[in-house]
Parts: structure tokens; sequence; C-alpha cells
């Protein structure tokens, strides 16, 4: 029995990422990412950039994509739904998210393929919330 180093590029990535245009998007582009082989992917608030894991200890860094936004000390899960549901419906952009998560106290947020869930974290790496990504 052998065992599959399962591995993407960034350049996949991007493809799929590409074909997101709203939050609606967001359950296929979790589906493309899980079909290159990405476990899961950590979300970095303060500047956007994103850390993707696969099978074994395969990891890929993207690079910031905005400059450094301040998170606020004090964790707000009720801020953050608020925010997380207002996106959903397509009332904010990617970079109004992250500003809000910002301002409600989340460092990072975990998309993982295989548990269908994003969970966010605050300053302590506590879970403020843990969403489920709908079937696409």
């Amino acid at each position: 029995m052998h065992s599959e180093n399962t591995t993407f590029t960034m350049e996949q990535i991007y493809t799929a990422f590409g074909r997101v245009k709203s939050g609606a998007d967001f359950p296929q582009f979790v589906q493309d990412l899980k079909t290159i082989g990405v476990t899961y992917y950590d979300t970095y608030v303060a500047d956007g950039r994103t850390s993707y894991y696969g099978s074994g200890t395969f990891k890929l860094d993207s690079a910031a994509k905005y400059p450094a936004l301040p998170i606020t000390a004090i964790a707000s899960s009720e801020q953050l739904r608020h925010a997380i549901t207002i996106h959903q419906q397509g009332q904010t952009d990617y970079p109004t998210f992250c500003l809000q998560a910002a301002q409600a106290g989340v460092v990072k947020w975990r998309t993982h393929m295989q548990e269908m869930t994003v969970t966010y974290f605050d300053q302590q790496d506590n879970p403020l919330l843990v969403e489920p990504i709908p079937q696409p």
C-alpha cells in the first residue's frame, strides 16, 4: 500500500478563485479546492494572506493581499455574525467583510473541506464562531 501525497499549485487556487463572483459562489469554490487536494486553509484577516494545506505536510502560502488591518482586542461573536450575514446576502464586498471581521476581533478563519465548516478565531486562538458551508 502506498501513501499518496496530494500537491496543488497557487495557479490552480487562483483559477478556482477567479470563478467566484459573490458569496453565493463560495460553496462551489470550496468544492473546487477540495477537488485539487486542499484539505483546509487559514486566511489571516490582518493582511489577507492565506495558508493552504494538503495531505501530509504539504502547504502553500499566498502573499499579503492588502495593507495591514488592526485587529480589535475584544472579540464579538455577535458583531461577526452580523458581518457574515450581510456579506452572505451580498450587501458587502470582500474587503469590507475583512475589515468588519477585524473589527469583530477575528485574527483568522479556517475553511475546512472535510468538515465543510468555516471557523473564526480570536487573538487567543479560541473559536468565535463555526459556520457550516452549504453544499453547492
